[in-house]
């Protein structure tokens, strides 16, 4: 590194600013029942409170529809119900952070700050409908179909209140400490994807809804071991369900909407791991997927919601795990479905079609039958279907791994047409009649932008949205270089390097930092504007260090093989994949073998320890954030789906904790943790700090006692970076 390196063009404060320069783009897509218009949210770079905007889909200026009531959502005035479920969905945005469109009449739903607000059309004044000043929030507010009421869930209870105004009606009874109605658990939220826990019928005459029962789960108590010493201490106690532990009992009901009894399905709350979907079929049925306890098996079932009887409609294996998709089932409006499952290794969709004598099926992609023999990539998601041209599109992976196009295939089978021309990563929202649809896109080198195109040539109707963030062009960003190599065993990995400034830094070999999440589910390295976006990334780069993302196997959308390689055996793929993109880089001649670190967060945080404890002749010095230090503490969805239970694979979780690992640490650590966090409790570093002093290993530590999981306080998040980097001029 040079004597004396030129500063980075920006503070480190701004590696600290939300949103990422760039990344403050409308979201929330919605088109209006008739698809005249397209809804969103929106909260520019100088003012990031959301509003919400309207556009015609024929052109014409954005105008806004809603503002805030009042301040909007805001940090300091959220529940402690309101913070943890933004928690649950890493969200930071401020303003209104959410609405509804009931498609028959129109009206908007906008909860806010716990009150529920209706707006009865474009042009219409905003109306309180619920206020809960002084009381607990309404939470999960959903309209009825035919909009002329709202359910919500308020004090652990389901309630409906008429949308012209009245008074509200309770509908569930028998709420306590630890049992909730309307309201999904934890492991739901957090590992499943699934937010809410009820759900109107297509009439609106019933609701169907969780009773969810944590009574026999150990309470878990958070202290805040920050706040001022006046008054009561301040605390909080969670009914955690550790791995191997017992989950919560979540059992399903169906109650009359006007009011009454409920019906309970036929679900067994204890044989029966998780309600992972809930749903109604088109014949007034209400539909269900069922998850075993080891994730292996999932059953797509229907329930006569007058009886709770229950049918069986197909049964999904997996000899490693069920991966559970956003939208992996549509069903159309004859009871037919489209069905995602990784049935072959990959995931792809079949179409399943109701006969006498059962059900009938074909495999849309991924096979011969579609053309596409092979079926080595994967689709993401079910982006909709036109039912009267009998087409579904789709997104996926099929040109390549680290890009997402949306794509279209007959229901009758066919050869698969690529809609997105453009590359990189496109994130749509269609139109109810499947014309249309908002395309956000974005590559390294293309800021996100917004446009409505054409589904059948995806030609260009109108921008929606342009990047107008002066902060690209003053921070001189430099989009890395995606590079694929081999690990040990031949397999393909995908990397991205920020090399510093040649001009600047000589040729190389440089100081690397690799920055890691390197657990099953998300994907990293994509040809995506966010990492040319990632602040503290270039601040390094402009340090004179090269920075380092590589995708180890167990990252997602490379196919159940690709994915399940560090099944019952974390800490051991992932770290040896890691070593042989820094042997990589070594051998380019770009990273210098003798001063090599690496940071992550959360699994990242682990990955950091386990890399640092078991390739000290690689890496020296790492930066673990709220680290997962031992897979026993974590929680039973998303442990033992990868790892079994303690009780059944004791040497795997021996193997996998970096309690255990941490001997073998020889370079300089820095720990950091929130003691509020409810997720990767601090408990995870306390045992860590133990390890270690038993060790007599050295360490640093940075505590933050006010914050949880993910670092929300701007004074916070910047004081995190000011260490971080500190750390790595210090010792790298």
């Amino acid at each position: 590194m040079a004597d004396s390196p030129p500063q980075p063009s920006f503070p480190i404060e701004a590696i600290a600013d939300f949103p990422a320069p760039g990344m403050a783009v409308p979201t929330a897509f919605t088109f209006s029942p008739d698809d005249q218009q397209v809804y969103y949210l929106y909260g520019s770079p100088d003012d990031p409170v959301q509003q919400l905007f309207s556009r015609a889909v024929a052109g014409g200026e954005p105008r806004v529809l809603v503002a805030p009531p009042g301040a909007g959502t805001q940090e300091s005035t959220l529940s402690p119900e309101e913070e943890l479920r933004r928690q649950r969905e890493r969200m930071l945005a401020v303003g209104i952070t959410r609405y509804a469109v009931n498609a028959p009449t129109g009206r908007i739903l906008i909860p806010n700050q716990g009150s529920l607000y209706v707006q009865d059309g474009p042009d219409a004044p905003l109306r309180l409908i619920l206020d809960t000043t002084g009381q607990p929030p309404a939470q999960d507010a959903a309209c009825a179909p035919d909009g002329a009421h709202i359910a919500f869930v308020q004090a652990g209870e389901v309630w409906v209140v008429p949308t012209a105004g009245g008074t509200p009606r309770q509908l569930t009874h028998g709420a306590t400490a630890g049992v909730t109605h309307g309201l999904a658990e934890y492991i739901a939220q957090e590992e499943l994807g699934r937010r809410a826990g009820f759900w109107w019928s297509p009439d609106g005459a019933h609701i169907a809804f969780t009773e969810v029962d944590e009574r026999h789960i150990p309470e878990y108590r958070i202290m805040h071991q920050g706040k001022a010493a006046t008054g009561a201490v301040a605390q909080e106690d969670h009914r955690y369900p550790f791995a191997g532990g017992p989950n919560a009992h979540v059992r399903l009901g169906v109650i009359p909407s006007a009011g009454g009894a409920p019906v309970w399905m036929d679900t067994d709350v204890r044989a029966e791991g998780y309600i992972a979907r809930v749903f109604w079929w088109p014949n007034g049925d209400l539909g269900a997927e069922l998850l075993n306890r080891p994730q292996t098996r999932l059953d797509l079932v229907r329930f006569d919601s007058a009886t709770g009887r229950r049918t069986s409609v197909l049964v999904e294996e997996s000899e490693r795990w069920i991966t559970m998709r956003t939208h992996h089932r549509h069903v159309l409006r004859d009871g037919s479905f489209v069905w995602a499952s990784e049935r072959n290794g990959f995931n792809h969709l079949y179409y399943y079609r109701l006969q006498h004598d059962g059900l009938a099926v074909r495999q849309l992609t991924g096979g011969a039958e579609a053309g596409d023999a092979g079926g080595a990539w994967v689709v993401d998601d079910i982006a909709g279907v036109d039912e009267d041209q009998r087409i579904v599109y789709f997104t996926g992976n099929r040109e390549d791994a680290t890009e997402m196009h949306v794509y279209a295939v007959a229901l009758d089978g066919g050869p698969i047409r690529r809609v997105t021309q453009a590359a990189g990563m496109h994130s749509v929202t269609l139109d109810h009649a499947c014309r249309h649809f908002i395309d956000l896109h974005s590559a390294l080198a293309q800021p996100p932008t917004i446009t409505l195109r054409r589904l059948d040539d995806d030609g260009e109707v109108q921008r929606i949205f342009t990047p107008n963030d002066p902060r690209i062009e003053r921070f001189h960003l430099k989009p890395p270089t995606l590079v694929t190599l081999a690990n040990r065993d031949g397999t393909a990995l995908h990397g991205a390097i920020y090399p510093p400034d040649p001009d600047l830094f000589g040729p190389g070999p440089y100081p690397t930092i690799v920055e890691v999440y390197g657990g099953p589910g998300p994907q990293t390295v994509q040809n995506s504007w966010a990492l040319t976006a990632a602040l503290r990334t270039q601040y390094l780069r402009a340090l004179g260090y090269l920075v380092f993302r590589l995708d180890n196997r167990g990252s997602a959308r490379r196919g159940l093989a690709f994915e399940g390689a560090l099944a019952h055996r974390m800490g051991t793929v992932e770290v040896d994949d890691q070593v042989d993109g820094v042997r990589w880089l070594v051998a380019q001649g770009l990273a210098d073998p003798q001063r090599v670190g690496i940071i992550g967060w959360s699994y990242g945080g682990y990955m950091a320890l386990m890399c640092l404890a078991r390739a000290p002749e690689t890496f020296r010095l790492a930066v673990a954030g709220a680290p997962v230090t031992s897979w026993d503490g974590y929680d039973t969805a998303y442990t033992e789906r990868y790892m079994a239970t303690p009780q059944a694979n004791p040497e795997g979780y021996e193997r996998a904790s970096a309690l255990h690992a941490a001997k073998g640490i020889q370079g300089k650590l820095l720990v950091i943790h929130g003691m509020l966090d409810e997720n990767v409790h601090f408990r995870h570093t306390a045992r860590l700090v133990n390890a270690l002093i038993a060790a007599r290993i050295p360490y640093d530590l940075l505590i933050f006692p006010d914050e949880r999981h993910m670092p929300r306080r701007q004074a916070d998040r910047v004081y995190l970076h000011e260490r971080t980097i500190t750390f790595f001029r210090a010792h790298l």
